[in-house]
């Protein structure tokens, strides 16, 4: 089912797949190693066969590791790569690109009392501290990117902050990538509790990021998403 969903999402435009075998929303509770090993590797292996460009989407070194090996490459951490001790110097070595992505605390417990000084300062300053380990391990410039990590301990407040700055995250100098699609911030806001019912505010809130250009938007309903895309480029360069 995975690598057929898989498929039909490049099918419809999607220019790379992020394969993860561990929820992190709000609330998950974690999975064990070989259970996520077990969920991913066969998964990429089959698509990257196909020439399909594979993002990884796990916190674990071993995880890391054998996806890479099985053709992924693209590491997407939710913890920045400080998660797993051997996280860092397992990317270094791979020669795969990084998404360093912000998360406070831990996703079983990330939402109970998110705080900041103030948010987008703040995520700025860890992912740049973040950039800079990265660049010590040996990781070029070229093969870094940072994201925001909207809705992983943050309020609606914050969300909010760093969504209409975001464009602030461009002063470290690598690449942008943001996931918005299908978030509580905007069950919140319009009042839709069910995650696939938020379509329109997830392109809503997936143009406001290009419009301050971010160059990689995570998103699930990839049809509608390239639509929206498509026509936002041609409105940009009349």
């Amino acid at each position: 089912q995975a690598i057929a969903h898989g498929r039909r999402l490049r099918a419809e435009g999607a220019d790379i797949l992020d394969v993860g075998g561990e929820s992190t929303r709000p609330g998950a509770a974690p999975v064990a190693v070989e259970e996520e090993l077990n969920r991913v590797v066969t998964v990429v292996r089959t698509l990257a066969a196909e020439g399909i460009p594979i993002s990884i989407d796990t916190r674990r070194a071993p995880v890391m590791q054998a996806a890479v090996a099985a053709g992924a490459r693209i590491v997407n951490d939710v913890t920045a790569l400080t998660g797993d001790p051997d996280s860092l110097g397992v990317v270094a070595a791979s020669g795969a690109s990084v998404i360093l992505m912000h998360m406070q605390g831990e996703p079983l417990t990330m939402q109970r009392a998110p705080a900041y000084g103030h948010a987008p300062s703040d995520i700025y300053r860890y992912l740049g501290d973040r950039v800079q380990a990265c660049r010590r391990a040996g990781v070029e410039l070229g093969r870094l990117a940072v994201d925001p990590g909207i809705g992983f301990g943050k309020t609606l407040g914050h969300n909010l902050a760093i969504l209409d700055g975001v464009a602030l995250l461009h002063g470290l100098g690598v690449t942008l990538a943001i996931g918005v699609s299908r978030k509580g911030f905007i069950g919140d806001l319009a009042a839709v509790r069910e995650p696939k019912g938020r379509q329109a505010g997830s392109l809503a809130a997936g143009l406001a990021a290009l419009n301050q250009g971010t160059h990689i938007l995570r998103v699930h309903d990839m049809a509608a998403s390239r639509q929206a895309r498509q026509i936002w480029l041609a409105l940009g360069s009349v």
